[in-house]
Order: C-alpha cells, then sequence, then structure tokens
C-alpha cells in the first residue's frame, strides 16, 4: 500500500492533471482542456481533489516534495446536487485505494457543504469502474438518460 495525500488541485497543477487525464481517464469531454479546468477551479477551488503518492522518507520528502500524481476527482456541488467527475487513478496504481481515499474525500466535501446524494457520471462502455462505483456503494439509476448539447462549437 502506498502512502498517499489527498489535497485540492492548484492553478500550477493544470498540466499535469490534464496530461494525467489523458492516460489514465476514459473518454474525453468538450471542457477537458487547460480553460475549462481553469473555470472550474476559478468557480469553485476546492473542486478537483488530487491524490498524490508521498514519497518515501529521504531528501525528496524532506524538502517537501510531493510525489506523482496518482489519481484525480472533480467534487462538483451547485448548492443543490452533488456531481462526481473524472474519478481517474494510474493505470499501474489501481487496486490500491486511491479511488476509495479520492471518494471519500470527495463524499467528506460534500457532507461539509450540505450535499445529502452523490451523483457519478460513468460512461456505459466503462466496465472496470461499474465494479469500482458498486463497491463503493453506488448504483446507476436506469431510469434516468443524461441529455446533453454543446454550447460551442
Amino acid at each position: 500500500m502506498i502512502e498517499l495525500r489527498t489535497r485540492s488541485a492548484r492553478p500550477a497543477d493544470l498540466d499535469t492533471v490534464l496530461t494525467f487525464w489523458k492516460a489514465a481517464a476514459e473518454g474525453t469531454s468538450i471542457s477537458d482542456d487547460r480553460e475549462g479546468v481553469e473555470r472550474l477551479l476559478a468557480r469553485d477551488p476546492e473542486s478537483l481533489i488530487l491524490a498524490v503518492e508521498v514519497p518515501p522518507l529521504g531528501r525528496s520528502r524532506e524538502r517537501g516534495r510531493e510525489g506523482e500524481l496518482v489519481g484525480t476527482v472533480i467534487a462538483g456541488f451547485d448548492g443543490w446536487r452533488c456531481h462526481l467527475y473524472r474519478l481517474a487513478v494510474h493505470p499501474e496504481r489501481r487496486r490500491q485505494g486511491i479511488g476509495s481515499a479520492l471518494l471519500a474525500a470527495a463524499e467528506e466535501r460534500f457532507v461539509q457543504l450540505g450535499g445529502r446524494r452523490g451523483d457519478a457520471m460513468v460512461l456505459v462502455r466503462n466496465e472496470t469502474a461499474h465494479h469500482a462505483w458498486r463497491a463503493a456503494g453506488y448504483a446507476p439509476q436506469e431510469q434516468w438518460r443524461r441529455w446533453t448539447k454543446p454550447l460551442a462549437d
């Protein structure tokens, strides 16, 4: 088991996060670019939660350097509902408790904000994610279908 720290993303993390999503996240969104994530952090600075591996004891840890980014989740709260997006764990680090730690941090944030229920965007084809979400206590709502419309070209 790795030693892990969860924290909110900072503007300096954005390039690393976007690169990480290309390797670790399924699917893409029209807002998966620097401008979109900058807007997210400007509106809700605590919403993008990172899981960072704590480096082993030694020089890098003593200097306060962080280790590698190993996971992300967006825990968005609109004042009414709690929405989870971009739960992504590095492919080589899965099944080590990283996703669970990220969801715990997101759910704690929601409770502090007064949220009562979290919902997650999960790709239909991502069977691996389905198992992870079920294990975390989430269930699909088959009676709902997401409808979308791009607002820009």
